[in-house]
């Protein structure tokens, strides 16, 4: 039989499993948990400064791609990890790949608060 919800119950189902996601993402990881922490720092900090709304944008986003970089490597290595515990070179592959998403993703946040804090105070 086919999931036939739809409209607001939909939406409302969704969100609750993005909650739950996020629960996890908190109670099995420490790197999200790091990541949060700091993001929630930084949007406070964004938030406080003079800047315009592209800025401001720019430096949230930044810290929000962090954390949704992480939330989808953390799922990678879940799953890799549901297929099997044996080391397997795809399953190594397939970390890695996920780990040097987050660290682009980290660099990239640096990048964009180095560069328009930068512009701020010049």
């Amino acid at each position: 039989m086919a999931n036939n919800v739809t409209g607001l119950t939909r939406i409302i189902k969704a969100a609750g499993y993005s909650w739950k996601g996020i629960c996890a993402a908190w109670r099995h990881e420490a790197a999200f948990r790091q990541e949060l922490v700091a993001a929630v720092i930084a949007i406070i900090v964004a938030c406080w400064l003079d800047v315009d709304a592209i800025t401001r944008v720019l430096l949230i986003g930044s810290v929000l791609l962090v954390i949704i970089v992480e939330i989808l490597n953390s799922a990678l290595e879940a799953v890799v990890d549901r297929i099997g515990s044996e080391h397997h070179p795809l399953s190594g592959r397939a970390k890695d790949m996920g780990s040097a998403a987050v660290l682009l993703s980290i660099l990239l946040a640096l990048l964009v608060w180095i560069m328009l804090l930068w512009s701020y105070w010049a």
